[in-house]
């Protein structure tokens, strides 16, 4: 698998999560197997006004190779953002045209432009020809049922000098609901001859294998299945490199995961920052665990770490 000049020993990616997939999150992924992750996305007018925010949001650490993801409907100001991203040193440019979230589609970027092609070339192009690393597009199967385009969309991109496309089986009036549509990826493969990354419904290794079968994509993306799950990635590795099923960790190894986890975040943000973003990570993590709702419900009272760390060692034996 290559984008560009950067080849990749793993198919199995960390698809760029807002809110989710930070430093401390991509990192611990990258120790799992992640071959790949990208940064939260980032507004383009915010990266060239010189937002604070921003550059906090594509600070890279070890995770690499980790690509830079932007937003916007402005091919200069697209382009001029992804000279900034260039400061923090990732491998990859990625332009987010997928992002169903109403403050990012409803004000021209993200997937509203799907409706738009033509802009979404311009910005493409812009893009391609103001930096010398990669650049990828992530987009979705189409605005909604009535318009889907994402074969469209993928041969722009490609014309525009994209070096890669992130296909997301779903349209945007869909959000995360209903199920990934396997044919519209399968037909972008076909249509365009730089790679493309399929991404939707990927939970673990049968879902992975499930992808590439039906679609025939030259690597996957992992969004929420990863979620209270980085080792999703050693286990997907496993299976397609050597037909190996790794064991599910222990209740105990989960919890230790999570309290590395949020270890990080404090490393990174603070521990209040950090305590509060425990309580929506501590819910993936304890899913389906006994103690686990009374665990989540409790944290969310939490302001320490030490006290995160006391509930989850009550939580590891009761279920041992």
């Amino acid at each position: 698998m290559e984008i560009g000049n950067l080849k990749f020993e793993h198919i199995a990616f960390l698809a760029p999560m807002a809110g989710v997939a930070d430093r401390a999150f991509r990192e611990l992924c990258t120790h799992y197997g992640a071959a790949y992750t990208v940064t939260e996305m980032v507004s383009s007018k915010g990266l060239t006004m010189g937002d604070k925010k921003s550059g906090e949001l594509l600070t890279i650490g070890s995770e690499h190779p980790c690509g830079a993801q932007i937003f916007g409907d402005e091919p200069e100001i697209m382009a001029q953002a992804a000279v900034k991203c260039l400061e923090y040193r990732p491998e990859i440019i990625d332009i987010n045209m997928g992002c169903p979230a109403p403050k990012v589609a409803m004000n021209g970027g993200g997937a509203s432009l799907m409706k738009h092609p033509d802009l979404a070339y311009e910005i493409t192009k812009a893009v391609c020809g103001a930096v010398d690393i990669p650049v990828t597009v992530k987009i979705r199967k189409g605005w909604d049922d009535d318009s889907v385009n994402a074969v469209q969309m993928a041969q722009l991109a490609e014309k525009a000098g994209a070096a890669a496309i992130a296909v997301h089986g779903r349209t945007r009036v869909q959000m995360y609901s209903g199920t990934v549509d396997y044919d519209i990826i399968k037909a972008v493969k076909s249509a365009v001859s730089i790679p493309v990354i399929g991404n939707g419904d990927i939970t673990d290794e049968q879902s992975a294998t499930i992808m590439l079968e039906k679609t025939g994509c030259d690597a996957i993306m992992i969004g929420r299945g990863a979620l209270g799950n980085p080792w999703v990635f050693s286990k997907i590795n496993a299976y397609l490199d050597e037909c190996r099923v790794l064991p599910d960790p222990t209740v105990t190894q989960k919890m230790a995961v999570m309290l590395r986890h949020i270890e990080k975040i404090i490393e990174y943000k603070g521990e209040y920052t950090a305590m509060r973003e425990a309580r929506h990570h501590a819910g993936y993590y304890t899913k389906g665990m006994r103690g686990g709702a009374a665990m989540r419900r409790e944290i969310c009272t939490f302001e320490h770490f030490e006290q995160l760390e006391e509930l989850a060692f009550k939580v590891a034996k009761e279920n041992s």
